[in-house]
């Protein structure tokens, strides 16, 4: 018996377990002291699934698909694919209402393969190939944002329709925050600087192919964005441009498109960013902005992918050892590792950890959890406080794994990538199954 159960009133004095600003919504600890989401145990997720296992929360993930129409009523909003897409979440966003961005072949079939709209698709891609240009001309896809010179002359040479078109432009905004990946500078593989006069190069070449019809621009300050100022920012230096364009060209472009890059909490104190924060001063810089230019208003489309899928998602791994090192650290040495989770190795991201199948009171104790592979960077948490009764079989639960996770996932050692586990309403199921060792030798041509 534990002294929980003698004397059940300590539970309520208790620092909380889990952070609501970092779990899915539906996270509770149920009568058996295990961590739940949708009302499943992620212990019996592992014993279930086996380990490591990426839990998505499906009515988490809907519910802020709602909330970004709620918050931007008047706004498309395109679900950014390159965060998570499987048919299920390609059919749960379009269900909301979303539209879907896709940068590749492959994504744009998943998404077609789940019956999405094509004319709700956005392509993107820096480096698209024929192949890709061809599949989404031939799919009938509603917009395709152009990213180079010699795409312009590819699409324009392929087209046998006229092709609705954005023009991605980097205008020169470093939001480089807290643990934020810039992509608004000019030096840098996407899009067409405003500076030297490039932006308006590409508009003029594009303006210049009779099936290339230009509706609009594009642009994309960066990721894990929290400070709103950098879109006020944006706003500004977009409409200027677009204005400038109805001048030289007599062409007035319809669309801005903002991107996404909206930051999320990974760990308590992280800061992110404020929708209704956002959305009140992307419509004072519009209005600013269309007044001072006199531009009329643009429809504005965002491009969020890991603010719809990030929270949405909890990994599990089962702890398979703990090495203690004389004057050094301890590991706690989990089954999965940067095969599941490569962002902690390329780009020092930090998460939470939690012990899911048991409540204990043994004293906290700090700790690195470390992945499987050959890899000494292989580490997935560093510095965190886990219970020092930690043994192998436990179960560690990890939050903010939707985006980017299944994404990223390889092969590394001739590991499978783990399934995707939907929960909901108490039940699980299978999104994707697991990769085995048969899956990766099926590949081998000869030998």
């Amino acid at each position: 018996m534990t002294l929980l159960e003698i004397f059940p009133s300590l539970r309520s004095a208790m620092t909380p377990r889990l952070d609501p600003a970092v779990w899915p919504a539906s996270t509770h600890v149920d009568d058996h002291d295990r961590i739940t989401v949708a009302g499943v145990a992620l212990a019996d997720i592992a014993d279930q699934y086996g380990t490591p296992s990426y839990v998505l929360d499906e009515l988490d993930l809907r519910h802020r698909c709602r909330t970004y129409r709620e918050v931007f009523p008047e706004a498309e909003i395109a679900y950014a694919g390159k965060a998570l897409l499987t048919r299920a979440v390609a059919t749960w966003v379009t269900e909301e209402g979303l539209s879907l961005d896709v940068c590749s072949a492959g994504e744009l079939a998943i998404a077609l393969s789940a019956g999405v709209n094509p004319r709700r698709i956005i392509m993107h891609g820096n480096a698209k190939t024929p192949a890709e240009l061809s599949a989404a001309r031939d799919a009938g896809v509603g917009r395709i944002v152009i990213d180079s010179h010699a795409e312009i002359t590819l699409l324009a040479a392929t087209l046998t329709r006229r092709q609705n078109v954005l023009v991605r432009v980097t205008p020169g905004i470093d939001a480089h925050t807290h643990r934020a990946v810039a992509t608004g500078v000019t030096d840098q593989k996407f899009g067409f600087p405003l500076e030297h006069g490039q932006a308006d190069e590409a508009v003029r070449r594009v303006l210049g192919q009779p099936r290339l019809n230009l509706i609009g621009l594009h642009c994309h300050l960066g990721s894990q964005i929290t400070e709103v100022e950098h879109f006020r920012t944006a706003v500004d230096r977009m409409i200027a441009q677009m204005a400038q364009i109805r001048i030289d060209h007599g062409t007035i472009l319809t669309e801005l498109n903002l991107g996404g890059g909206h930051g999320i909490s990974y760990v308590c104190g992280d800061p992110q960013l404020d929708l209704s924060s956002l959305a009140a001063t992307l419509d004072d810089a519009l209005d600013d902005a269309c007044a001072r230019h006199r531009f009329p208003r643009p429809r504005i489309t965002l491009e969020p992918g890991r603010a719809v899928a990030g929270r949405a998602g909890v990994t599990v791994y089962r702890v398979v050892s703990v090495k203690h090192v004389t004057g050094g650290r301890t590991f706690v040495c989990v089954d999965g590792g940067m095969s599941d989770n490569p962002r902690v190795a390329l780009y020092g991201a930090h998460y939470s950890v939690a012990l899911a199948n048991r409540h204990s009171i043994a004293a906290p104790a700090v700790v690195t959890v470390a992945g499987r592979h050959c890899e000494a960077g292989d580490e997935l948490a560093v510095d965190v406080q886990l219970p020092s009764d930690l043994h192998p079989g436990d179960v560690l639960a990890v939050p903010g794994t939707g985006a980017y996770h299944h994404s990223l996932a390889s092969t590394y050692n001739a590991v499978g990538r783990p399934p995707i586990v939907a929960v909901r309403d108490g039940r699980s199921r299978e999104l994707i199954r697991r990769e085995t060792v048969e899956d990766l030798l099926r590949r081998e041509v000869s030998g």
